[in-house]
């Protein structure tokens, strides 16, 4: 061992004592420490974390490591309640001390986050999002212990792939980990309002019944891990600003895609405000389950933007109302595009694809519509 492990070694140990005092021997029984294998790795997912001669609060900081960079771990301990990991870096000196669990993401645990993105690696995005508050980051749409993948801090943007509608638990939570203040919302006096407008004969409303769940990709400066499940309440949707006052109130935007292409001349922080044509998929805030399955949009726009005018303009003929699931499909050029959506036929009652075409004459868009859309009008649900 040499001189400078030897030092570590002796600080580490010297930490602990000052700790502890002479409990420190004692100490021991009140920890659960495993040795996890040399040959395990972790994943940075903190911005920056600090390796430590120990654990303890009057610990030096070794070495600073950034958000992906590997480590090797060594052991794990739990002290006073909080986990941490003997680890070794991949420096020239291959530093070793302990970092804070939560610090880090396990090589099983990343290889689980791989394989759920590689489930919809050619999915093109349907939104994009951030999030309102710290938060985790999940294997499945569900809050369990055992299916957290790492907690993304407030702020963390992603894109969107798909989503799905979670009937909702009577002791519901507003929140998946996030700050609380020990008070938990008024359940009595909501639960009193969604009955008082059942015997009213109001419609009920999708977000009385249900939590959705976003299925996210993220960026590598982001999150170590690509993908993963975000409770849907702490998710704001970027919509772009130059369409966001075209939502209503009781109709939300939950996907959309440019028809024709972003100019590359913009430059980063105009882009998102440039005025674009866009095809928008919408969902009304009303239960419309059809043999236990809601439709992920029930409404479809198309809007065209006039550049000389500086204005937007209805793409027709209309599509109007539908009954369809993700994913949102867009193929072809700015002049000639075609989007696929999947939407239920009211004869048969099957999902089918759909494909429209959207072209470009002389000074606007229009829109082609596929020859049997009298059998996909909206159908009531049961």
């Amino acid at each position: 061992m040499g001189f400078r492990k030897l030092f570590i070694f002796a600080l580490m140990m010297s930490g602990t004592t000052l700790f502890a005092g002479c409990g420190w021997i004692s100490s021991l029984t009140n920890r659960v420490s495993t040795a996890v294998g040399l040959s395990d790795t972790g994943t940075v997912i903190a911005k920056k974390a600090q390796i430590r001669t120990s654990y303890a609060v009057v610990a030096s900081d070794l070495l600073e490591v950034k958000r992906g960079d590997q480590l090797d771990i060594i052991d794990q301990v739990e002290f006073e309640k909080v986990n941490w990991f003997r680890v070794r870096a991949r420096d020239e000196d291959q530093t070793e001390g302990w970092i804070e669990a939560q610090n880090l993401i396990t090589g099983d645990v990343l290889e689980k986050s791989k394989k759920l993105s590689e489930a919809d690696a050619d999915a093109q995005p349907q939104a994009n999002g951030i999030l309102r508050a710290k938060s985790n980051l999940r294997l499945s749409p569900e809050v369990r212990d055992d299916n957290v993948l790492l907690k993304l801090d407030n702020g963390s943007t992603f894109e969107i792939v798909t989503w799905t509608f979670v009937p909702k638990a009577q002791d519901e939570s507003t929140e998946d980990d996030s700050a609380k203040n020990g008070t938990k919302p008024g359940k009595k006096q909501k639960n009193e309002d969604i009955e008082a407008a059942k015997e009213a004969g109001d419609p009920e409303k999708l977000d009385e019944k249900y939590d959705v769940w976003y299925k996210v990709r993220l960026d590598r400066s982001v999150s170590p891990a690509p993908a993963g499940w975000l409770f849907g309440r702490q998710v704001e949707l970027q919509v772009p600003n130059d369409i966001v006052f075209y939502q209503q109130n009781n109709k939300k935007f939950v996907t959309w895609q440019r028809i024709d292409a972003l100019d590359t001349s913009l430059k980063d922080d105009t882009k998102a405000a440039h005025p674009s044509s866009w095809i928008i998929l919408s969902r009304t805030n009303t239960v419309k389950a059809i043999d236990g399955r809601e439709p992920d949009f029930d409404g479809v726009l198309l809007l065209g933007y006039d550049k000389y005018d500086q204005s937007h303009y209805r793409i027709y003929p209309l599509i109007g109302e539908v009954w369809g699931e993700l994913p949102l499909k867009v193929e072809g050029t700015n002049d000639n595009r075609t989007f696929t959506l999947r939407l239920r036929n009211t004869t048969s009652g099957q999902i089918e694809d759909k494909h429209f075409n959207v072209y470009f004459d002389k000074t606007r868009y229009k829109l082609r519509l596929p020859d049997d859309m009298a059998n996909y009008e909206t159908t009531k649900g049961k």
